[in-house]
This record gives C-alpha cells, structure tokens and sequence, in this order.
C-alpha cells in the first residue's frame, strides 16, 4: 500500500469553500482506499489530508481523471500553499485489507 498525509493551507477565511471542493472531487478514484479531509482545529485556516492507495501508481493515475483535474482547478485560487507533506507505507488498520 501507499500513504500520504498533507497539510494544505486555505486563503484566509476560505477553508470551508476549499473543504467543499475536495469532498466533492474524491468519488470514482480507482485504487483509493482511504481518503479523508480533516480541518485543524487550531488553524482556521488548515486542511489535512490523508490517503491510502493500493500503490503509488494508483495515486498517480488519479490526478489525470477528470473530477479530480476539475477539483483542482477549482480549489486553486482558494489555496495558500501546503505546509508538509509525508508518504507513508500502510500496514493495515480499520477499513483498510488485512496484511498478508
């Protein structure tokens, strides 16, 4: 498997706009098998996502679709950048394929 959480900073006052656009562009992604938004709670303006893919091929390829080329294209103005950024390697957990 293949992780990453990331940090995104939304424009001042916009995370709400910005939460919208992600969640309505992370149906459909082949190979997705776990892909939550989260808010910070002491940064009004912070977003973290975190992913889990079958493999890094998986993620790749999701970028090129076209709900997701059209989520970002919406969500650039309302992003200030993206603070970190962490691929992981998943083991198992909650939801995700049982190791074996």
């Amino acid at each position: 498997m293949y992780g990453l959480i990331g940090k995104m900073r939304a424009t001042p006052g916009q995370r709400d706009a910005l939460l919208a656009i992600l969640l309505d562009g992370t149906d459909a992604m082949p190979g997705c098998l776990s892909y939550v938004i989260a808010q910070d709670p002491a940064d009004a303006d912070a977003i973290w996502i975190t992913e889990v893919w079958t493999d890094a091929g998986s993620h790749k390829a999701s970028l090129s679709l076209p709900a997701v080329q059209q989520a970002i294209a919406k969500a650039r103005s309302l992003i200030a950048g993206f603070d970190s950024h962490v691929e992981t390697v998943p083991v198992g957990g909650h939801g995700l394929p049982s190791p074996r």
